[in-house]
């Protein structure tokens, strides 16, 4: 990036059935970024809503044109990412869950100068820096269950694959997103391990988090299709040669 260019941004929202939490979430964002110098856009990938999401997404976009709504057929929050992450052309481009459960200002510290080595910066609810608010213990149990078979089976020291916060340079995005196949939950995983094959270098950062009890994922529910999905992930992209 040129130095005097003003930092380029985009943040990618899946968003499903998201027009009860979206507004809170769109006004905590715009509060952060409309005062920064930064060339920005919000960009929600409506995940073929039944609801009004696409509505009010397009009443924000009539007093802040930087808000742009990208309607894509209902295929799960990976092939959302995907679509929203490809579609964007900022420098870097963030990935934001809907219900905003890490505070807005931790946005700064994905970005340089704060980063300006990594190609890819997640967040994490592990380890010194990191605060967790309001998880009840069993979730979290069952939490760090998951990702030890994720460090065993794929990702070796990466402690938090599944935070839904992660910042990516252009180069990374554009490398990575052609080459993810899953659709569904474990599209993190995939997203990560492919990156890893590449040589890109991944940078974990501490973030305060809390927890939202409205959820959609159900480790309980959703962890053994998530399992037998990470055996799936590494035997196709070890049939193949993704280093560049």
């Amino acid at each position: 990036m040129e130095d005097d260019r003003p930092l380029s941004l985009s943040i990618i929202i899946p968003a499903f059935n998201e027009e009860a939490r979206l507004p809170a979430t769109l006004d905590e964002i715009l509060r952060h970024l409309r005062p920064t110098s930064w060339d920005w856009e919000i960009r929600v990938v409506d995940d073929g809503s039944k609801d009004g999401t696409a509505a009010v997404v397009e009443r924000y976009r009539k007093s802040e044109p930087r808000i742009a709504v990208q309607r894509e057929r209902h295929g799960g929050k990976g092939a959302a990412v995907r679509a929203g992450m490809l579609a964007a052309r900022a420098d870097y481009r963030f990935i934001c869950d809907a219900d905003l459960s890490m505070p807005i200002r931790e946005l700064d510290a994905f970005l340089p100068p704060h980063v300006n080595d990594a190609d890819i910066v997640i967040a994490t609810r592990e380890g010194a820096g990191a605060r967790r608010v309001g998880e009840p213990t069993r979730r979290h149990l069952v939490g760090r269950v998951f990702n030890t078979l994720v460090q065993v089976l794929l990702l070796p020291g990466l402690n938090d694959t599944q935070c839904g916060f992660k910042m990516f340079t252009a180069r990374a995005a554009e490398r990575v997103f052609p080459l993810v196949t899953v659709d569904g939950w474990s599209f993190d995983i995939e997203v990560l391990y492919v990156a890893r094959q590449q040589g890109l270098r991944i940078v974990e950062l501490p973030i305060e988090w809390h927890y939202r009890a409205e959820s959609r994922l159900n480790v309980l529910r959703d962890g053994p299709a998530m399992f037998f999905e990470l055996l799936a992930i590494r035997a196709r992209h070890r049939r193949k040669d993704h280093k560049r």
